[in-house]
Order: structure tokens, then sequence, then C-alpha cells
């Protein structure tokens, strides 16, 4: 009996010692203002990232297809000047201050793509037929960077080592449990089926998004209508069969593309400027 209640009081103080940390360890969300865990510095967040980034080139296979590498640059430029637009207009630049920008595509059969922190953003060549031309590569493309900007991937890299690793910090993590920790970092922002089932993002966070992602390519000078129509695509993507990698995150239903059309009045009515 004495047994049991040690191990209760134990569990208890676990429970107490992560709720404290919880709690303190809340952030805000730039842009919408919604609170947020966050026990990982953004310098630390930046750092791993460029790292991450960089190893990820290194072992893999950048397409060799000039025009359509010429394209996911130029939407993505055009993607990040709406980003800093927005930034700058809502006083929060300073978030972007330690942003070192880079799109690449990389040759691959998966229908994904994602940003990391600090603006590193991989398209592959997979989901180029799904996206069909520029609009609707920036449908994705403002969808991810969404992601970033949002600091979903941290978010939800901070609620895995708070319950798989007790919330440690990310550095004692890397030296005492580097595999680990870099699985929990590239399942956190979709980066690859090879490293295990992908850490889904949570319907808040693909609403926010989408929403989000609306306006950056409304502000880039795409028409955001082409979100319903790549959204519907990616559902017949599936066929009735297991869903493409990019989908299985990111839930393409009809309550999204539903959300998606409430937003676009507001949307082409505020942000979207035809270039």
């Amino acid at each position: 009996m004495m047994t049991y209640f040690k191990r209760a009081a134990h569990r208890y103080l676990l429970f107490a010692v992560m709720l404290a940390l919880f709690v303190s360890s809340c952030a805000t969300v730039p842009i919408t203002g919604r609170s947020q865990l966050s026990i990982i510095p953004d310098s630390t967040m930046l750092s791993m990232s460029f790292q991450q980034y960089d190893q990820f080139l290194q072992e893999s296979k950048l397409s060799n297809d000039s025009n359509a590498t010429a394209m996911v640059r130029n939407v993505g430029t055009r993607i990040q000047g709406a980003v800093e637009e927005y930034f700058a207009d809502h006083n929060m630049s300073q978030e972007l201050q330690n942003y070192a920008w880079e799109f690449n595509l990389v040759e691959s059969d998966e229908v994904n793509a994602w940003c990391m922190p600090g603006g590193k953003v991989v398209v592959y060549t997979g989901i180029l037929p799904i996206t069909r031309d520029e609009t609707g590569l920036a449908v994705v493309m403002g969808h991810e960077i969404a992601h970033a900007v949002a600091k979903h991937g941290a978010e939800r890299m901070s609620q895995e080592l708070l319950v798989q690793m007790g919330g440690i910090g990310l550095s004692v993590a890397l030296e005492n449990q580097p595999e680990e920790t870099q699985w929990l970092w590239m399942t956190a922002f979709n980066v690859g089926a090879q490293f295990g089932a992908l850490l889904p993002y949570s319907r808040l966070h693909e609403s926010e998004a989408d929403y989000l992602g609306l306006i950056f390519m409304a502000m880039a000078g795409y028409d955001p209508n082409e979100a319903v129509n790549f959204w519907g695509r990616m559902a017949a993507e599936s066929g009735g069969q297991a869903p493409p990698e990019f989908m299985s995150t990111h839930p393409s239903d009809a309550t999204r593309i539903r959300k998606i059309k409430e937003a676009l009045p507001e949307i082409m009515n505020t942000y979207y400027r035809p270039q």
C-alpha cells in the first residue's frame, strides 16, 4: 500500500512540474494572438532549422527541372514579400529579423511540401501535378509558410518534448537522445516519410494556416479562390485509398473547403491585389 501511495505521489509531483512548466512556457502566436506552448527559444529553433535544412539538402536530390525550380523560387519570393509586408503592417517585423529565406524543389514522388523555422522551404516534385500552376503552388507554399510563421512546428516540438522527454531543453535532448530528438524534429515539420509516422497538425493549426495562407497568397497577387480548387484536387487524389503524405497531415475535407469559402469574401476585399 505504501508503494502505491509513493507511486501516486511521484505521478502527482511529475504532473505538477509539467503543469507548472506548461503555464510558464506559454507564448503568443504571432498574428492571431492565440496562446501556445513554447519551451524552445526562437534562437535555438532557427539554429537547428538551418542545420537540419542543410543536412536534408545534402541527402536529397534537387530537381534539375530549371523551369519548375524557377517557379518554386518565384512563388516563394512573392509569398515572402507578402509575409514581410503583413508583419510590418502589424508592427511585428522583429519576428522575422533572423529569417534566412530559401526555396528549393526536391526530386521526389512524395506529394508533400514543408517550411522549417526561418523560412526554409522545400517543395517535392510529386505535388506539382496537383498544384498545376503558380497559383496552385501559391496555395501550398502560402499554407506551409503560414505554419512556420505561426510557429506551429515549434509548438508541436514543445508538446512532444514535454510529453516524451519530460520537458527537458532541446539542447539537452540533442546531447542525451540525439536520434530521438532528430526524429521529433523531422516529424514535427513533416520532413519525409522515412522518419516514421508524421505528427498531425491539429485542426486549429490547420485553420490558422489555411486563413493566413490565403492572406499571404492574396497579398502576393495570387487569386485565393484557387485554394478551393486545389484542396478539391487533393481530396480527389486519394481516390478512396490511403491519402498522400501531404494530405495525411493536412486534412482536405468538406469542412476545410467550406471554411475557406467563408473566408474568401474578406480576403478578396481586403488583401487581393492582382498583378
